[in-house]
């Protein structure tokens, strides 16, 4: 990994205890993990012809199936704040911006605000899904290449001004939810440049163990992970929209961006941690160090 790349000391064993909160047995779970999977992988067989519907059409349809997979994978879905997606005024499309904790996060954005996602540039090389993920417009950062970033720059510029969403997860690595990365401030030069709005959402999981995606942690096992803890909750919260113009440079949009999700934030952890015994609530904090650095980010 190349040095100046966002990373997390969150780590499986330190993050995502086996024994947070309640349990399924392996029958249920197995059920419910070969449900969720085979809901994904139609959504992926219908994304050619849904790319020929219409916009309002295709936004209903990712809603109901991101709503589907979630809950199929035995989550419920909480959502907070949530109102009319109404632009400002500002011309062009929105850039949505959250904290970023699991896998699950992209489909519970996709829940509310279905739109192009920026994720890493070694999808588009994944057999089957690669070509699927440019299929439906998600546009890629090399992330290891420094020099390419004013390039993706341009393209959320690009695709901001043609009205699209474009969902972002600025930390560039996920994190345990006890804890955050700072927002990187590249992706809101895109949003000032295109005269865009910026809506930012706070992503929660209760209890947050089980749905953490961190570090060296292998796709299969958080997958069981999260379909063996029983009363899982996914949190979405809206927070209020921050109008294009509102703030003179990046850094300063980057700072009202985080700092709004951290706040709402701290008081989902504080709410959580007055509401459940100590010893269910996982710990993770820049202070322990951790072996190996979180890798599993979109942005």
């Amino acid at each position: 990994m190349s040095a100046w790349l966002p990373t997390a000391p969150c780590t499986p064993q330190l993050c995502a205890p086996r024994s947070d909160g309640l349990r399924r047995g392996p029958f249920a779970a197995s059920a419910r993990l070969l449900a969720g999977v085979a809901a994904v992988f139609l959504g992926i067989l219908l994304v050619p012809l849904v790319a020929l519907f219409d916009a309002g059409l295709r936004d209903r349809l990712t809603r109901g199936w991101t709503r589907t997979v979630i809950r199929l994978f035995g989550l419920r879905i909480r959502v907070e704040g949530a109102g009319p997606d109404l632009s400002s005024g500002a011309p062009g499309g929105v850039l949505v911006v959250a904290n970023h904790i699991s896998w699950l996060d992209i489909l519970l954005i996709a829940t509310l605000y279905p739109g192009r996602v920026l994720a890493k540039s070694d999808i588009r090389r994944w057999p089957v899904l690669g070509a699927v993920a440019e299929l439906g417009g998600t546009l890629f950062v090399e992330r290891e290449r420094l020099r390419a970033l004013p390039g993706t720059v341009r393209d959320i510029q690009g695709a901001l001004r043609a009205g699209s969403r474009v969902i972002v997860f600025p930390e560039g690595s996920t994190w345990c939810g006890r804890d955050q990365g700072r927002f990187t401030n590249a992706v809101f030069q895109a949003a000032l440049d295109a005269g865009a709005d910026v809506r930012p959402v706070r992503i929660g999981y209760r209890p947050l163990g089980p749905a953490a995606f961190v570090g060296d942690d292998p796709l299969a096992v958080s997958l069981w992970r999260t379909v063996v803890a029983g009363g899982l909750t996914a949190e979405i919260e809206v927070l209020p929209l921050i109008p294009a113009g509102s703030h003179p440079d990046r850094r300063s949009l980057a700072r009202a961006a985080q700092g709004a999700v951290v706040d709402a934030a701290h008081t989902a952890v504080a709410s959580d941690s007055a509401n459940r015994p100590a010893s269910s609530v996982h710990q993770c904090a820049n202070s322990i160090p951790a072996p190996a650095s979180s890798e599993r980010t979109v942005a």
